[in-house]
């Protein structure tokens, strides 16, 4: 039998001793890079020659798992413990101002709130309106549902939409639920908007009126005639025609001809002077 003690038919020999430290070693190295992340640790460092120094004890590492050795032995820790009382004597921690703490409600919702929703229309104010019913049939003692208005803008569930708002309702324990409405302005007017808590019912009621859109000014209607079609435009004003030239003066003189040259003017010649007898 040529085959080493404690060796199975088909593989190797037996591990030597170095061997199973250097798997040992190997084994460990990758346990402790599980929780160890090596890249946070302020003093790790990896020179030129490709091995690991550490920059707080200034010692020399071939490998990870021998640095991650030496941080938990006691030279490391010591110094470790050194440096942090060194930073407190020096930089000595200032009292903090005393901060309120705010203790978050954890409430499990048990789903959303049934509702009403009635659209409404006023003849003689012209106004549209909206009136919801929200039951809240298991909401918690001496509690009040709460409202408001959100601008499209606020949420992030949907595309923004200038045109629209929302409508929102909370109780606990239940969902927060919304509603889509125009974003016309509302009508906050004591008579107009106004909500209701009824707690025997554990029915709350809103209404919400909007303000009518203001109208636009319109254009007149040109008159069409009995055929359909539009009458034809006034025709323009005639100009006056020239006044007439003054007594005992002479004529205006034509107009030029095309081609040719304008005619000359004949005047009579003026009166002799004197007498004529001398």
């Amino acid at each position: 039998m040529d085959r080493e003690w404690g060796s199975k038919p088909g593989s190797g020999g037996a591990a030597s001793g170095q061997n199973e430290a250097i798997d040992r070693r190997d084994r460990l190295r990758r346990l402790a890079l599980e929780t160890i992340d090596l890249a946070k640790d302020p003093y790790f460092m990896r020179n030129h020659l490709g091995s690991y120094e550490c920059k707080l004890c200034l010692t020399l590492h071939n490998n990870e798992g021998n640095y991650l050795a030496h941080t938990q032995g006691k030279r490391h820790q010591t110094n470790l413990a050194k440096r942090a009382a060194r930073e407190a004597k020096e930089n000595p921690t200032q009292p903090q101002p005393h901060k309120r703490k705010v203790s978050v409600r954890k409430t499990v919702k048990i789903g959303r709130p049934g509702y009403r929703v009635t659209k409404q229309y006023d003849p003689e104010t012209k106004q549209r309106s909206l009136l919801f019913q929200i039951e809240y049939p298991e909401i918690e003692d001496n509690t009040k549902p709460k409202h408001r208005v959100m601008s499209s803008f606020e949420q992030k569930i949907e595309p923004i939409d200038k045109g629209y708002q929302y409508l929102l309702f909370a109780a606990e324990p239940y969902e927060v639920i919304a509603f889509k409405v125009p974003s016309t302005e509302i009508d906050k007017s004591t008579p107009k908007f106004f909500n209701h808590w009824d707690p025997d019912s554990k029915m709350f009621t809103l209404q919400v009126y909007f303000k009518p859109n203001k109208p636009e000014p319109t254009k007149p209607q040109p008159n069409v005639g009995a055929n359909g079609l539009l009458p034809p435009p006034p025709p323009p004003p005639q100009a006056q025609p020239p006044p007439p030239p003054p007594s005992g003066s002479l004529p205006p003189p034509p107009p030029p001809m095309a081609n040719g040259m304008r005619p000359m003017i004949l005047t009579p010649p003026p009166p002799p002077f004197g007498h004529p007898n001398m």
